[in-house]
């Protein structure tokens, strides 16, 4: 019976994850940047630099967390992840084409982490609303998130993915039906085996959706540093299950930063 269950899920994962391919048409496009590009052979180089057991892959969202220019996130992250063999894998403008497109250009290759967590299409939705109007848009993206999982699963087949649901835009809440709707979709990838899906917003946010104090920054979209205790918090008991108890020492490689801050 508990064969015929997994059976039953990983059909339903692949269902989800076809149903939203065919939505999509979602191409790996490079930033053409000089600064991207520079970024990209930064996080090429830090790839092998050192042990990474824990991946976390994303924008800027996620870059700032674990990057040299926030020295005070840097530091909770440092007291988050110490002894997970943690790597910051994000690039601040990213898109989910552009996230795919590093993936595929080797920042996963030979790394084989344990558990990935993914966070992708805060600057698909951008701060206004969609053309093509929320329900379209909320598919496409939703579509394209599915096809960096698939991605990202194939070069990494053995690590167990925490899908990140999208974090809310405070600088224009008008597009939030986007967001909750690509959410909504996204959650479906979740078998809760290899892929678990985790959404903060509750946590980050008031009961009529406005974003609670000091939970973010000034422009409303990166968190400041009690968004990023939530993400923290909400994150540990996962890692704690799919990795155990931080070790005594890390092996990480060295927190990488923005090219362009130290010109």
């Amino acid at each position: 019976m508990r064969i015929i269950g997994a059976l039953s899920v990983l059909l339903l994962y692949g269902c989800a994850v076809n149903a939203m391919e065919q939505k999509s048409a979602l191409q790996a496009v490079p930033r053409g940047d000089a600064n991207s590009m520079l970024a990209h052979e930064q996080l090429l180089q830090k790839a092998h630099a050192g042990r990474i057991d824990l991946y976390l892959l994303g924008d800027s969202i996620t870059r700032r967390w674990g990057a040299t220019d926030y020295p005070q996130l840097l530091e909770h992250w440092k007291a988050t992840f110490h002894g997970w063999n943690a790597g910051d894998f994000g690039w601040g403008g990213d898109k989910v084409e552009n996230i795919l497109w590093r993936i595929e250009h080797g920042e996963l290759d030979g790394v084989n982490p344990r558990v990935i967590v993914l966070m992708a299409g805060t600057n698909d939705v951008g701060n206004q609303l969609p053309p093509d109007g929320v329900q379209a848009a909320s598919e496409r993206i939703s579509a394209g998130i599915g096809m960096l999982l698939q991605a990202v699963r194939t070069r990494a087949p053995q690590a167990t993915v925490i899908l990140m649901g999208i974090l809310p835009r405070g600088d224009n809440p008008a597009v939030m039906p986007v967001i909750d709707g690509i959410n909504q979709r996204i959650a479906r990838l979740a078998d809760g085996r290899s892929v678990h899906y985790l959404n903060i917003n509750r946590q980050l946010t008031a009961a009529d959706g406005s974003l609670l104090p000091g939970m973010m920054m000034a422009d409303q979209l990166h968190p400041a540093l009690p968004g990023y205790r939530v993400w923290a918090a909400a994150l540990e008991p996962l890692l704690l299950q799919l990795l155990g108890p931080r070790a005594s020492e890390d092996h990480a490689p060295p927190p990488t930063g923005d090219p362009s801050a130290r010109r």
